[in-house]
């Protein structure tokens, strides 16, 4: 479920948004309020996942009301002007609804900040389960070194033990979070967090030296991007 409330000084356009909000079936619009500094009391004590917001109100524009807030949720930007359509996906807007907007609108912008929050979700969740014949097991993520694929099978090797499950590449990529696991090779996905050396040929996790692809060579320069960020 995705959590909302809308601002917007034009009471017959929160009138909209709550119309729309009310027809789909993931979105939970909390409240909606005309003036901007009281929407600004509410989320100090009621957080949630997105915001519908104007862009031109009187007191402060919807530009600078984003700015103001320590701690940012998901924004989707309502207004009747595209002039600030730029603005808006430069402060990482969800999406940008010019007025007057249809309800299939709508919904494709709340569909992006529910896609997100999945995402997001899934990043911070600390394990997945990992089906071992008829049973699922508890991984914890920051115990993955590395996955191999072998014929129809996969082996989960973690820091203790290893794990054999029945599942392609592409449903174990689905489970773990992009964040800190990397697919380097047609058969190899390694947990970046346990990255020890890296070469254009292979890898070292943990001890474990695995190969890089031909086709995942330029995957490399990413990966160490994202170790950058990481620490």
């Amino acid at each position: 479920m995705l959590t909302a409330i809308a601002i917007d000084d034009e009471p017959q356009a929160l009138d909209v948004v709550q119309a729309h909000a009310a027809k789909v079936p993931f979105l939970e619009l909390k409240a909606s309020f005309t003036n901007a500094f009281t929407a600004i009391d509410y989320l100090q004590k009621n957080p949630v996942d997105l915001i519908f917001l104007d862009i031109k109100m009187p007191d402060i524009s919807g530009i600078e009301f984003v700015k103001c807030l320590p701690q940012l949720p998901m924004v989707i930007f309502t207004t009747a002007y595209s002039k600030y359509a730029v603005q808006g996906f430069e402060l990482d807007a969800i999406d940008y609804l010019l007025k007057p907007f249809s309800l299939a609108r709508f919904t494709k912008a709340c569909s992006k900040a529910m896609e997100k929050k999945r995402l997001y979700d899934k990043e911070t969740v600390p394990y997945i389960f990992i089906k071992t014949g008829y049973e699922e097991e508890k991984v914890m993520l920051n115990k993955i070194l590395y996955l191999e694929a072998e014929g129809n099978y996969i082996t989960v090797v973690l820091s203790n033990k290893k794990l054999l499950t029945r599942q392609t590449m592409a449903d174990v990529l689905l489970l773990l979070p992009q964040q800190g696991f990397a697919r380097i090779h047609r058969s190899y996905i390694i947990s970046l967090n346990h990255i020890q050396k890296i070469t254009r040929q292979e890898v070292v996790v943990a001890g474990y030296k695995i190969p890089v692809g031909i086709s995942y060579e330029d995957k490399l320069t990413e990966i160490r991007n994202k170790l950058n960020r990481m620490h």
